[in-house]
């Protein structure tokens, strides 16, 4: 389980080198790369401010995308907060970050929290 959203990403990193070898402008787009990248800090970094830490992490490769899972100790669903023309706060992004690169994103309370999964494709 990482522990904080670096070490999460290298866990990414290290799954999409083993399901592509290489990573490079012939296997995943600079672009795309950097969206699995911030949805991942997005879910690792919302887990461990506002949701009282991660209970479970999983990434997998599956059809033609990504996987990812991230529980935490939160009931509580993620916030959309709502900012108005020409405000620019600190925070309040990430959420909608999340909703907006992946294709899919699901969340379900569980006995002992909430878990979240977002699929990203990878093409």
């Amino acid at each position: 389980m990482p522990e904080n959203a670096a070490a999460a990403r290298a866990h990414v990193v290290a799954l999409l080198h083993s399901g592509f070898c290489e990573i490079d402008e012939t296997t995943i787009d600079d672009v795309v790369l950097a969206d699995v990248l911030l949805v991942t800090s997005e879910l690792v970094t919302n887990a461990l401010r506002h949701g009282g830490g991660i209970t479970d992490f999983a990434a997998e490769l599956a059809d033609d995308g990504l996987r990812i899972m991230v529980a935490d100790a939160s009931d509580q669903p993620p916030v959309t907060v709502t900012h108005r023309p020409g405000e620019h706060t600190a925070g309040g992004y990430g959420w909608l970050l999340v909703c907006r690169l992946a294709k899919s994103v699901a969340v379900t309370v569980t006995g002992s929290g909430k878990r979240i999964e977002a699929f990203l494709r990878l093409s």
